[in-house]
């Protein structure tokens, strides 16, 4: 079998090419039955072809200014609003203010009904699958309530001491060890 060359960049083109060159030696009618079964089963991922693979998730903190990662990627500081890639895996996000504790989120999913219109098809729930479109974010909006870091507090009251002489005017600071 010679490798299928193409000069167009058209998507349904090289499809159709491909169809042809699948179906050369057939008849027109076993043609037909071919290139419909071969379109059903290419358009069969439900859940990948009509919803978007990811979702646009708020995040809002208090105070706000706090750094959104995932996977130790930065993303945004709050507010904000991004898109976020579906996984079947769990999603962790975490957010962090310096002088505060760092917060986890694990960001629940559920199963993306669109992708029931696969039915027996398992070739298009297994694409499905692969893209991460059969799950989809439950919620949409995150509001976190960060607490103020108790041992960086600590730590910073008793790190230095500071002197204040009224009648030089001046003011020593000592970091202590």
């Amino acid at each position: 079998m010679k490798p299928l060359k193409s000069e167009s960049n058209c998507v349904f083109c090289k499809l159709s090419e491909l169809i042809n060159h699948l179906t050369k030696k057939l008849n027109p009618m076993n043609k037909q039955i071919f290139t419909l079964s071969f379109l059903a089963l290419m358009l069969s991922s439900c859940a990948t072809l009509f919803t978007r693979g990811s979702d646009t998730i708020s995040f809002n903190s208090d105070p706000s200014g706090a750094t959104v990662y995932l996977n130790g990627v930065q993303l945004c500081k709050t507010p904000c609003l991004i898109p976020i890639k579906r996984e079947l895996g769990d999603t962790d996000v975490q957010i962090s203010l310096e002088g505060y504790e760092t917060r986890i989120l694990s960001l629940n999913k559920s199963l993306n009904v669109v992708s029931i219109l696969n039915l027996g098809n398992l070739l298009g729930w297994a694409i499905d699958a692969a893209t991460g479109a059969i799950m989809t974010y439950d919620m949409k909006q995150y509001q976190v309530d960060l607490r103020k870091d108790k041992q960086m507090s600590s730590a910073l009251k008793s790190s230095y001491e500071i002197h204040i002489n009224e009648e030089d005017k001046t003011l020593d600071v000592y970091v202590l060890e």
